[in-house]
């Protein structure tokens, strides 16, 4: 990698508001160059009456990165585009600038990854009916057999400039189907996943990590559920063994709170609605997903596609700006 960093920003769903947000990036914010993956003629429709579409420049890799621009990686879209209007026709678009990103990191090219939201509805009726998010389709991409979504975002109620990591053991599964993909196989590799990025990206020499149970008070003794006794304290007291720093499981409904927060690292929740409700209530629109275990580095919003804000300007880039900011950062530190 250069001293300064090429990061790929895909556009995500077009008729979201993800185009207009990186359109929208300052560029002078940040010590790296970006390049906007998306339509070009949409990107310069998007970009607003406040900004002049000629901060826009054409990517050319041959070339330095111009100060004050941020370029555009030129993917077209399959038919024209309106803001807040889903079009089936274009979720193969949405998913080219995933695969463009993918290989220009794997190449060398890109030094990391950024995601705008994409809308998973429209490219399952476009015909990708097994697609159920970012997180396992750049999985499917790279090979790898498992990841591990992170979500991240500063949270001052547990102290000032306290960074809240909540991890999950599954991501985007129907909430009946939870309980029987928790095995000690996959906790494990999740766990060891989590601790070793947290070292390795995060630069957390022994990280401290929270696990919550899956039933309600942890199980209560197995009373309300047996998945704590024979998965999850099974994983927890193999891994301690081998040095991880890990508490749980802990119910959770109370490990949430700033002070027990406080002497953790991150925290492991073992489903969506479990753990994301609380990070995005105490960090949203600053809040960033990221992508542990993949072999590049992708980062994303912590938000969805908000159709119905989409072309007005209204809405908020914070978490996009703090996404890029974040790749940057991990994109310097390996």
């Amino acid at each position: 990698m250069s001293s300064i960093p090429t990061i790929a920003i895909t556009c995500g769903e077009p008729a979201g508001i993800g185009p207009e947000l990186a359109a929208a990036l300052n560029p002078n914010g940040f010590n790296a160059r970006l390049v906007l993956l998306g339509d070009r003629d949409l990107l310069k429709e998007r970009v607003g009456l406040s900004l002049s579409a000629a901060r826009l420049r054409d990517y050319d890799p041959t070339t330095k990165c111009q100060p004050g621009c941020i370029e555009v990686l030129h993917i077209p879209l399959v038919v024209p585009c309106m803001a807040g209007q889903l079009d089936v026709r274009n979720a193969n678009h949405v998913l080219a600038l995933l695969d463009r990103a993918v290989a220009g990191c794997q190449s060398g090219e890109f030094d990391a990854m950024v995601t705008a939201p994409l809308h998973k509805g429209v490219i399952c009726d476009a015909g990708h009916t097994h697609f159920t998010g970012h997180t396992e389709y750049l999985a499917e991409q790279t090979n790898t057999s498992q990841v591990v979504m992170m979500l991240a975002g500063q949270c001052d109620i547990v102290a000032p400039g306290y960074a809240l990591r909540v991890a999950l053991a599954t991501t985007h599964l129907p909430l009946r189907e939870v309980a029987d993909t928790i095995n000690v196989e996959s906790l494990m590799q999740t766990l060891r996943i989590l601790h070793a990025d947290l070292v390795s990206k995060f630069g957390l020499p022994q990280p401290r990590i929270l696990v919550a149970g899956l039933n309600p008070h942890a199980g209560e003794g197995g009373h309300l559920g047996r998945e704590e006794l024979d998965v999850i304290i099974p994983v927890l007291e193999q891994l301690r063994g081998e040095g991880m720093q890990l508490v749980g499981p802990l119910p959770a409904d109370t490990l949430f709170n700033p002070p027990i927060l406080k002497q953790a690292d991150a925290v492991l929740a073992m489903y969506h609605d479990q753990g994301l409700p609380v990070l995005k209530h105490a960090t949203f629109g600053q809040g960033i997903n990221i992508t542990l275990g993949l072999p590049l580095i992708r980062t994303s919003v912590d938000h969805g596609t908000a159709l119905d804000l989409a072309g007005t300007g209204k809405a908020d880039g914070g978490s996009l700006t703090a996404a890029v900011a974040l790749a940057i950062a991990l994109a310097q530190s390996c």
